[in-house]
């Protein structure tokens, strides 16, 4: 089922409050996933209580989360509704349904719900480049080029039985990787953990990485940016309005200048330091993010296939750059639509270097994979690519009720499985 805007009734101060004007959308199939040409539904209610007429609500169906399949109008003041499509081929359906506000100062009412048909058949929407493994390849050759150097710095774990340093490597061009490391405080050879960030310009609380530590790994959690991980909240800030303000369009329409360059190198650069630690176990390397720490694992997965051993991923971004060639809606970071004056041709073209689809079909080791099939950031196309292209076992957890945001429970009870056997020495528990 999917819902949104919908709150439990609340007594406050001996007054009854009403659950705030919403809407609950719920599939004819509870997984949401179809075949192709199988009848699709829906049925819509209005709940809760609220200004906003409900007898002239709107729906329109897109396929893909961008071309317009059916729209019509739906009276719910009698109860219900039903909205009914269906796909000839693989594909998702994005449901948006809206209620307009009559009066100024009002918000319209709004709700979502996504289906997929045949999703396992889901293709990127552009092969790989035929050079992309030569870039890499060369651009791997440039970081090996400059010695890693890695300085660690100790300070207080501030949990019992872990040791915490904050760690700076060196990376191409001058620039640095910063992050921080923790481990079990007691001798021995531990399962390593690669933990990379999800977007945005924000310290690195030592939570990150203590937590797993106590648990028994060897953790490193890697800054997706050239800063210091532990300054006061202004200067991420500053750097976010300032220098950082919409960094994933720097360098967009050049592979040599992008952005995610130095970000993706100190992916490979991280599983190389944990892999060269004596106090690794020389068996288990996991990389793990959400977001666009989900596109890095991708990447760290991607490039250092040799040493990654297991990828846990939800809602991954940054797949599919190039969707509208198939009719898509592309997500973040959504480069070809980022305006800025540049040649969208020239974009367009080097948004296929950085595409996580394309770092995916070189993934070998086990992978688990959460998204949302309402997610309008992770757009559910391309995370459906990107895994069709994995070479090794995946285990999916579809959330249909779910955009980018939200608890994701079922993802994270399968990662806390995986974590847990993976950590006594086994196999990714894949379903």
């Amino acid at each position: 089922m999917s819902c949104t805007r919908i709150l439990p009734l609340l007594v406050l101060g001996g007054v009854l409050a009403a659950a705030e004007q919403g809407f609950s959308i719920i599939p004819s199939q509870a997984i949401a996933i179809y075949e192709p040409n199988a009848p699709i539904s829906w049925t819509v209610k209005a709940t809760g209580e609220g200004s906003v007429p409900m007898n002239a609500v709107t729906y329109v169906l897109k396929k893909g989360g961008a071309q317009a399949i059916a729209q019509g109008t739906l009276d719910l003041t009698a109860g219900a509704g039903t909205i009914t499509a269906s796909l000839d081929a693989p594909g998702t359906i994005l449901v948006e349904v809206t209620a307009k506000a009559k009066e100024a100062g009002q918000k319209d009412v709004k709700a979502l719900a996504g289906v997929a048909v045949a999703p396992r058949q889901i293709t990127p929407s552009l092969p790989v480049p035929d050079d992309f493994d030569a870039f890499w390849k060369d651009k791997l050759a440039e970081l090996a080029a400059v010695p890693a150097n890695p300085v660690l710095t100790e300070a207080p774990s501030e949990r019992d039985g872990v040791d915490y340093w904050q760690i700076t490597m060196d990376n191409i061009r001058g620039t640095k990787i910063r992050g921080q490391v923790a481990k079990p405080k007691k001798e021995g050879r531990f399962p390593a953990l690669l933990i990379v960030q999800w977007a945005g310009v924000y310290k690195l609380p030592k939570n990150f990485v203590t937590g797993d530590a106590a648990g028994g790994w060897l953790v490193l959690n890697l800054n997706a940016h050239d800063l210091p991980i532990d300054e006061q909240d202004a200067f991420y800030k500053q750097q976010a309005d300032g220098p950082l303000k919409g960094y994933t369009a720097i360098g967009n329409d050049d592979r040599e200048q992008s952005y995610f360059l130095r970000m993706f190198l100190s992916c490979a650069r991280g599983a190389d330091y944990l892999a060269s630690r004596p106090d690794w176990d020389g068996t288990t390397l996991v990389v793990a993010g959400n977001s666009q720490g989900g596109l890095q694992s991708l990447v760290a997965a991607g490039l250092r296939p040799e040493l990654i051993t297991a990828l846990m991923v939800n809602v991954p971004a940054g797949c599919d750059n190039t969707a509208a060639d198939a009719g898509r809606a592309a997500g973040w970071p959504n480069w070809i639509n980022a305006g800025g004056g540049k040649d969208k041709a020239k974009v367009h073209e080097t948004a296929r270097y950085f595409d996580g689809m394309n770092f995916a079909s070189r993934v070998r080791c086990p992978a688990l994979v959460g998204m949302g099939l309402i997610d309008t950031t992770s757009r559910p196309d391309g995370v459906f690519a990107a895994i069709n292209s994995m070479k090794g076992p995946v285990e999916l957890v579809v959330m249909p009720e779910y955009g980018h945001q939200g608890k994701h429970e079922a993802f994270y009870k399968r990662m806390g499985a995986w974590k847990a056997a993976m950590v006594e020495g086994k196999k990714a528990p894949v379903q």
